[in-house]
């Protein structure tokens, strides 16, 4: 049977700070990122299979991708805890906002990465992961292909 790429959006508004950067981005701002997750594998075949003719469940990979991406980054702040953001984060902290501390510079481009490997350790063996673009603003977005790792 053929093998099939099949793709879910995803949306979530998140802050940053790129600290050392020498621009804008290096102050406290935010964007209306968007995921979208491209998958491959081959649609079951087994007729008896609630799932028969699907590659995966929509619905299977959104519970994936809502959990281990969505509620977590959506509408928190993403520091690079090996920064002196901590201090800035401990702050915003103790004030009960939604912080995130990563091991890495919280650009577009790390945190598909970073998205890659959480949601490739979650999906079923049948199925591998394809594709990611993670979109920060309507003319920039970073990308992530399997065929490239």
């Amino acid at each position: 049977m053929s093998k099939i790429r099949i793709t879910k959006q995803f949306s979530f508004e998140t802050g940053h700070a790129l600290y050392g950067y020498d621009g804008k981005c290096r102050n406290v701002h935010g964007h209306s990122y968007k995921l979208s997750v491209t998958v491959i594998g081959t649609p079951i075949d087994n007729n008896n299979n609630v799932k028969y003719g699907m590659v995966i469940d929509f619905s299977d990979l959104k519970k994936i991708v809502k959990e281990d991406i969505v509620d977590v980054f959506d509408h928190a702040t993403v520091f690079n805890k090996n920064t002196p953001h901590v201090e800035l984060a401990k702050e915003l902290q103790d004030r009960d906002h939604n912080v995130l501390l990563v091991d890495y510079q919280p650009t577009s481009e790390m945190m598909v990465i970073d998205f890659a490997e959480k949601i490739k350790n979650r999906l079923p063996n049948t199925i591998q992961l394809h594709s990611l673009k993670l979109q920060e603003t309507a003319t920039s977005y970073a990308e992530w292909y399997a065929s490239d790792n």
